[in-house]
């Protein structure tokens, strides 16, 4: 007898894969599923990834790069 697939288990947060100016790569950022959507669409998750990475920045004491592009990390 053949086994079902399970369906992926729907958390609270959404996925993002991260590209930055100076060629770096960050994968599986998360960013909480109440921010997205609406007119923005995924707009708040490019503001709520830069809040984290000000926050990593200030306690490794070095600038932050800015990000060049947000992409949802597929499923």
């Amino acid at each position: 007898m053949a086994r079902r697939k399970s369906k992926p288990i729907e958390s609270g947060y959404a996925l993002f894969d991260v590209v930055y100016e100076d060629g770096s790569r960050s994968s599986n950022r998360r960013v909480p599923r109440a921010l997205l959507g609406g007119l923005e669409g995924d707009e708040p998750a490019r503001r709520t990834i830069e809040e984290q990475d000000n926050a990593i920045a200030e306690k490794a004491g070095r600038p932050r790069v800015p990000i060049k592009q947000i992409t949802r990390t597929p499923v």
